[in-house]
């Protein structure tokens, strides 16, 4: 059975910096695209960022220009680095990636635990 295991929420102030990890254990597997999604207190999941397996990003408008996803396929992990933060990126943090489970062949979505993350003004 796979898990995902995030670390780096915190608390900290607007225009501070962040890094997020989230790392996938486990045994024949592999992964496909891994994304960052967020949910503030009254709102809906949202997608932040994804990365696929060849390197191809892409951004919520958002946290363009602020955040940076990035992946490391050897350490199964994806990373975010999260800077010029403000107090509307407040939310919990989820990792997200679509694993296969070998020998199947299908893909399935994956979670990690959540990571609270959030910005005072």
């Amino acid at each position: 059975q796979v898990q995902l295991v995030e670390s780096g929420g915190g608390l900290v102030q607007a225009g501070g910096s962040l890094r997020l990890s989230c790392a996938a254990s486990g045994t024949d597997f592999s992964i496909n695209t891994m994304a960052w999604y967020r949910q503030a207190p009254g709102k809906q999941r949202e997608l932040v960022a994804q990365i696929l397996t060849g390197g191809i990003t892409d951004y919520a408008d958002s946290v363009k220009g602020r955040f940076t996803i990035s992946r490391d396929n050897a350490k199964n992990t994806v990373y975010m680095q999260m800077n010029s933060l403000k107090p509307e990126d407040t939310a919990v943090y989820y990792c997200n990636f679509a694993i296969r489970n070998y020998p199947f062949r299908t893909y399935r979505n994956y979670w990690g635990q959540g990571t609270q993350v959030t910005v005072s003004s």
